[in-house]
């Protein structure tokens, strides 16, 4: 089961059926099935309160992921903070719809066993990235 929650922010108008679709696509494209998953759309102070409380990192991110994962099972609670991908999308050059479909779609893949931490990490979990978000158009 995929859930939608929100703290502190309005929740964000995704199509929650197809997104739901979409993240099973894109777990079975690594052999994976959906267990449960939490999405927690936040702000950033909430964001920056987790990250201190449960890692020790003293900054905002776009994506926290904790992993649950059993076997070929995915679980896991996804606190995504909307103001920064509000700031990346600026930054980046994407809309926000663009780069949030991108955020949500990180956490899956995390979960799936891509890293983006490590040398050449970074260039994989992008490229895993496109290559999910050309799964599916997801549409209001």
């Amino acid at each position: 089961m995929i859930s939608y929650q929100t703290i502190n922010v309005r929740m964000p108008k995704i199509p929650r059926r197809q997104t739901s679709a979409w993240i099973r696509q894109v777990a079975a494209s690594f052999g994976k099935k959906v267990g449960e998953i939490a999405y927690i759309f936040c702000d950033d102070p909430k964001i920056l309160e987790v990250n201190v409380q449960y890692l020790g990192h003293d900054y905002f991110t776009d994506i926290i992921t904790f992993d649950y994962c059993e076997g070929d099972s995915i679980s896991g609670d996804l606190f995504i903070s909307l103001d920064t991908v509000r700031s990346n999308a600026e930054k980046f050059g994407k809309t926000y719809e663009e780069e949030l479909h991108r955020v949500i779609i990180h956490g899956v893949l995390h979960l799936c066993g891509i890293n983006d931490k490590g040398p050449g990490e970074r260039e994989v979990m992008e490229a895993e990235e496109n290559k999910a978000l050309g799964f599916i158009s997801l549409s209001k």
